[in-house]
């Protein structure tokens, strides 16, 4: 007797025992359940701010991304900005506009394209393959009008550029022209020697030290660079020769570097009209509707400019360039 209720305990015991571990166990479950859920929701929630974020520096990279992928989807004309001092990594270079150009034609809804041009020059180069990627899209597409349209200025290397377009068109007060070539510089001898500044210059190569600032100039490297320039002045001449052709006006003082107003400027052949951005699509093109197809700068070329800046900066201190200004 005494051993059944003894039994008896023993197994009620153990049923109260495994109802609590049952009950233990539900709750650990709904627990860990939750826990799931929870993290789920939370995973969720992080990956729509992620692709938010994504979406927002993407657009903040690439504003003109609809351009890139073909416009708007309806005709328009392309406008290209060429603002600023042409030069690479600069305001403008050639690698840019280019893209923009061939975006620009490579749309099947683009019907012009225009130059908005406010430039006082910059770099023979850049400018030189601007002007060959204009050649070759009017080469290739005759029937796709490509427009340089003036704002203030358009001289020297802007100059250059547009004198590859089909017109030129500007402000009566608009300055045009500059048609020459420049290389700057300082000599400090005479303050040196105020001074009592000595020179120490060692090279390797006769002329390695050409036009040091801190030395005085030898003719015959005076004489070379000229002939250098020179250079450059008959292809920049050459190039507006056969962009402008008969249009241009035979004076001594086309080519002397002189800038014009654009009032003069359409007297001389050097423009040919008088006309805004939105007279030129509307009226000379036919499609009012305009799209920016100008290449904006990403994020990351602006953070790899900045990184690179002042060590540009100590060698472009040391070299006197030439440019078209």
């Amino acid at each position: 007797m005494e051993n059944q209720q003894v039994n008896e305990i023993e197994t009620g015991a153990k049923q109260e025992a495994g109802w609590e571990r049952e009950v233990l166990e539900k709750v650990a479950l709904a627990a860990v359940t939750e826990q799931t859920r929870a993290r789920r929701w939370s995973i969720f929630f992080k990956s729509l701010v992620f692709l938010y974020l994504c979406a927002i520096l993407v657009m903040f990279m690439y504003p003109n991304l609809k351009q890139d992928m073909g416009g708007d989807g309806k005709e328009h004309t392309a406008v290209i900005d060429v603002v600023g001092i042409i030069a690479e990594g600069k305001d403008v270079d050639a690698e840019s506009i280019i893209k923009s150009l061939r975006n620009a034609v490579k749309d099947k809804n683009t019907k012009g394209i225009i130059l908005h041009a406010n430039s006082p020059g910059g770099s023979p180069v850049q400018s030189s393959y601007v002007y060959e990627e204009i050649r070759k899209i009017k080469k290739d597409h005759p029937d796709l009008p490509v427009y340089t349209v003036v704002s203030d200025i358009c001289a020297s290397g802007c100059y250059y550029i547009a004198s590859a377009s089909d017109k030129i068109f500007v402000n009566q007060a608009s300055l045009v022209g500059s048609i020459g070539v420049l290389m700057d510089g300082f000599g400090f001898v005479n303050v040196m020697e105020k001074l009592g500044v000595e020179r120490r210059l060692l090279t390797a190569g006769t002329h390695k030290a050409m036009l040091d600032p801190f030395s005085p100039p030898k003719e015959d490297e005076t004489r070379y660079m000229q002939s250098l320039l020179d250079q450059v002045h008959q292809q920049f001449i050459s190039a507006v020769k056969a962009g402008r052709g008969d249009r241009l006006k035979d004076t001594p003082e086309l080519f002397s570097g002189l800038v014009w107003t654009g009032e003069e400027g359409v007297r001389l052949g050097v423009v040919d009209a008088f006309g805004s951005d939105d007279y030129v699509a509307k009226e000379i093109i036919g499609v009012e509707h305009k799209v920016d197809f100008t290449q904006p700068d990403r994020l990351l070329d602006r953070i790899a400019g900045k990184l690179g800046a002042s060590f540009g900066q100590a060698i472009g201190s040391m070299v006197q360039g030439i440019s078209l200004q």
